[in-house]
């Protein structure tokens, strides 16, 4: 009979599963369950019972505990506290940090054995510097409810529960975010710039949002432009994290004489990764407007082209027969899709530079790109995310 919500099992951890939660099996059906380590032995509150496949628990109590596991690097998510006023966003905070990093490796592996046509070997997700994980997001979303509670979500839930630390969080965004008080229900967002300030930005419940400011990130000599709420990568060293690996990719691999595509271009930093590898004629390609605008200034001492348009709709728009030079794509989570993947390809790229923040999707889009004739020359793995399951990948393909 199956259990009820809130019944409690004793369960063994086998090992990590995609997005962050641990495997464990009762009576043959696979249990996912926070707040574990896979050779860990635990008691675990089920939350959901309704699949007849799996079942969805939360760690309660160790009761045989891994080597690996430490005080949570985030009081107000440690297992000590009921799961329902654990804050989300570090679920891997309980994990030594060089661990942390063996286990994305290991979900990385069972990704594209599963899904990319196997014979891969993932590669070791590197560390970006030497610190103990804290004080690196540069941007931070909490909510306001309806009594005027200001924090983040509780794990796995959309209640908001207040706390007193934001160890992940830059010193200022956390000093920021602390001083907030009475406040309108909605959701702020905390974003430290290049320079140190922190831009507080406010949304009502129905989504309106004050006007953001424009802000300047800097990769080495470079600005970027963009809106304070745009996308840019919240580590302060990812982006020149990235940068770099897309120029070691593509190193001797650009014909100065073709034309290269950025996909999923944002305000162009991997455009100007493309000029740094030798790169004359650029195409970025974004669907956000205001974005695509950006780009087009930080881009302008480069020549290169911003075109707003949905990466699919503008692959389809080239004549039978075009071709491109390299091609570097940085897709959101969900990848790239089947249909973009076959639009890469039709244009007989020299090389595809593929940046990817969800390894499942990776995997999935990399077994489209194998069955098409292409292959993986090198993959590499950046711990961006620290005590957090996100990680980014970045592959180099050629036929």
């Amino acid at each position: 009979m199956a259990p009820s919500a809130s019944d409690l099992l004793d369960l063994d951890i086998t090992g990590i599963a995609h997005g962050g939660t641990f495997i464990a099996r009762h009576e043959g059906r696979v249990v996912f369950v926070a707040d574990a380590i896979p050779g860990e032995r635990v008691r675990a509150r089920i939350t959901d019972a309704s699949k007849p496949s799996f079942w969805r628990a939360e760690a309660v109590e160790v009761l045989d505990a891994s080597p690996h596991r430490r005080g949570h690097v985030w009081a107000e998510a440690d297992i000590s506290r009921d799961p329902d006023d654990r804050a989300g966003g570090a679920d891997l905070g309980h994990i030594a940090l060089d661990h942390q990093r063996v286990l994305k490796r290991q979900v990385l592996a069972e990704a594209l054995d599963k899904f990319a046509g196997g014979g891969l070997e993932a590669p070791e997700v590197s560390a970006v510097d030497d610190r103990d994980g804290t004080r690196w997001r540069t941007r931070v979303s909490l909510h306001v409810d309806d009594d005027g509670v200001i924090g983040p979500y509780a794990a796995r839930s959309h209640r908001v529960i207040p706390v007193t630390s934001f160890p992940l969080a830059r010193a200022g965004v956390e000093a920021e975010a602390l001083a907030l008080k009475n406040l309108k229900p909605g959701r702020v967002d905390l974003v430290e710039s290049a320079d140190g300030t922190v831009h507080v930005l406010r949304r009502s419940e129905r989504g309106k949002r004050h006007a953001a400011p424009a802000i300047i990130e800097r990769v080495g000599d470079r600005a970027f432009r963009l809106d304070a709420d745009g996308f840019w990568q919240v580590h302060p060293a990812a982006a020149a994290t990235l940068d770099a690996a897309v120029r070691r990719a593509l190193d001797g691999r650009v014909d100065p004489s073709a034309t290269h595509l950025d996909l999923y271009g944002g305000v162009g930093l991997l455009a100007s990764s493309l000029a740094a590898a030798g790169a004359t004629d650029i195409v970025t390609v974004e669907s956000s407007r205001r974005a695509t605008g950006h780009a087009a200034d930080n881009l302008a001492d480069l020549g290169a082209t911003a075109v707003t348009a949905r990466v699919d709709r503008y692959l389809a728009s080239f004549p039978e027969g075009t071709a491109a030079g390299a091609v570097v794509l940085d897709p959101p989570r969900a990848g790239a899709g089947k249909t973009v993947v076959e639009g890469v390809h039709a244009l007989r790229p020299d090389a595809i530079v593929y940046v990817a923040c969800d390894p499942v999707a990776l995997a999935r889009d990399l077994g489209t790109f194998r069955g098409l004739g292409w292959e993986v020359q090198s993959l590499e793995a950046f711990d961006l995310f620290p005590h957090s399951h996100h990680f980014e990948a970045i592959a180099l393909m050629t036929r």
